[in-house]
């Protein structure tokens, strides 16, 4: 499997980010916030950003985690939240390491 480029690391560094800042665990971050987070670095369009967001969604990156309105906009925009924080990823995959080596010297 491919290592992740840099867009998909920084929306998903931004969405960590946005999601630290609000401190409610039901929110999360808007494609249109994580675009701004990442366009600070590199300028990134909102077409591009949506088709990045959609891909990281569809592979489990990202879920969405609620709707909120926004001024601006007829219709509400979905929230999205990493999935896993970076220390939940390395308990997860020591754990699926030590179930396999335990299954392993039985």
């Amino acid at each position: 499997m491919r290592p992740a480029g840099e867009v998909r690391l920084a929306l998903i560094q931004a969405a960590r980010d946005i999601v630290a800042q609000i401190g409610q665990p039901d929110r999360g971050a808007t494609l249109a916030e994580m675009a701004a987070a990442v366009g600070s670095k590199c300028p990134l369009g909102r077409d591009v950003a949506r088709r990045y967001v959609d891909n990281m969604h569809r592979s489990g990156d990202l879920k969405k985690v609620g709707e909120r309105r926004v001024p601006n906009r007829n219709r509400p925009v979905y929230e999205y939240a990493p999935v896993f924080t970076d220390g939940e990823v390395l308990v997860r995959g020591v754990a699926v390491l030590s179930n396999c080596m335990s299954s392993w010297t039985r």
